[in-house]
């Protein structure tokens, strides 16, 4: 299979590069029946889009989407269901100096010499923090499948920037706060804090990075397909996907490689007359299969590259050292317009292992 798509049953295809004509994704395996309008893809393409405070790139994008093909009459068809989102505010020009520069941080090199010099260079191309939104398109349709036919409810927050870190996990209570400030952080004080950070590295012409939490509610006990197809396996696949992440961990994740077998053990107890545990270390995984406890998983994102420092590389052609400073609009932090893609990735993965479990049936 290509590697621009993902997925077994439901079959999530990315397309488009940052500055070409526009960016879509096509999902092979929705079921029919499923009720579905542009406006539910568009609410959450929203919540990621630029432009929409100080804190991110002032590329004005509306990112309005249209569904091409697998609707009818408001809802799906089982057909393959194709989106396009068409560019509008380019600005290539600012990359022009940078064809033969690779830019420090960035794809540029390793793709110029992959692609003998073809590769679309302008804003990242096919390695652009852009095409995130086409990964939003197919998960808010995985979102709406799971929702309605499972009760899945995913909710990703901005849980570090910088060293600023909130205290203690989001509650279901509290999701609903997420997006009433800019860094998508539920806790006010430390969201003020998580700002004044990116400010002050946009201020001084730099960048800073942070982790998104990401928590899942109601799966179903015994989704994942060990070894190599665990629940885990492709989630992590799916989060390495977006550009800017370099760490990926499930429940006490790395703390708990500190932790004796008896702290980090997740005990099993009686609660309402199911099975659960009286902690959830393990992230709501155990050999690679959902246990029913929630997801619960973190997504660490690098100090976004493109900054607007002084900084040094080469020259690709003479192989002389040059310097270069990077022109154009980029975010200071990527990581508050991050917590609907990894809903999005986290939505995608758990549609598809539902479908290959046979969990979820035509929703008509």
């Amino acid at each position: 299979m290509s590697s621009s798509s993902i997925g077994q049953r439901y079959v999530f295809t990315s397309f488009g590069e940052s500055h070409g004509r526009c960016i879509g994704a096509v999902v092979d395996g929705c079921p029919a029946g499923l009720e579905l309008e542009e406006k539910d893809i568009q609410k959450m393409l929203d919540l990621r889009k630029p432009g929409q405070s100080i804190i991110t790139t002032q590329r004005k994008e509306e990112d309005k989407v249209e569904i091409l093909s697998g609707v009818f009459r408001g809802h799906t068809t089982g057909a393959p269901i194709a989106m396009v989102i068409w560019n509008q505010d380019q600005r290539s020009r600012d990359y022009e100096n940078l064809s033969l520069k690779p830019r420090p941080g960035h794809s540029d090199y390793p793709a110029y010499i992959k692609y003998n010099g073809f590769n679309d260079y302008r804003g990242g191309g096919r390695f652009s923090g852009r095409l995130t939104a086409t990964f939003v398109m197919a998960g808010a349709i995985a979102r709406k499948l799971l929702a309605q036919t499972l009760k899945v409810d995913t909710y990703s927050y901005t849980c570090q920037v910088g060293k600023v870190k909130m205290n203690g996990q989001a509650t279901s209570n509290m999701k609903n706060s997420i997006y009433k400030n800019e860094v998508r952080c539920p806790d006010t004080k430390t969201a003020e804090k998580m700002r004044a950070t990116i400010l002050a590295a946009r201020r001084s012409g730099d960048s800073v990075g942070g982790v998104i939490e990401s928590i899942t509610t109601n799966i179903p006990v015994g989704l994942g397909e060990p070894i190599f197809g665990s629940l885990e396996s492709d989630l992590s696949r799916a989060l390495f996907s977006i550009p800017a992440v370099k760490g990926v961990e499930f429940g006490s994740g790395f703390y708990g490689s500190a932790l004796h077998g008896s702290e980090n053990n997740d005990e099993f107890i009686i609660k309402n007359g199911k099975i659960a545990t009286k902690t959830n270390n393990a992230g709501g995984i155990l050999g690679g299969i959902s246990t029913g406890m929630p997801l619960v998983l973190r997504v660490a994102f690098k100090p976004a590259s493109s900054i607007a420092k002084k900084q040094h590389t080469v020259d690709v052609k003479t192989k002389k050292p040059v310097s270069l400073i990077v022109q154009g609009r980029h975010d200071p932090c990527v990581v508050p317009r991050a917590p609907p893609v990894v809903d999005s990735l986290v939505s995608i993965v758990l549609a598809d292992h539902a479908l290959r479990a046979g969990l979820i049936l035509p929703v008509i």
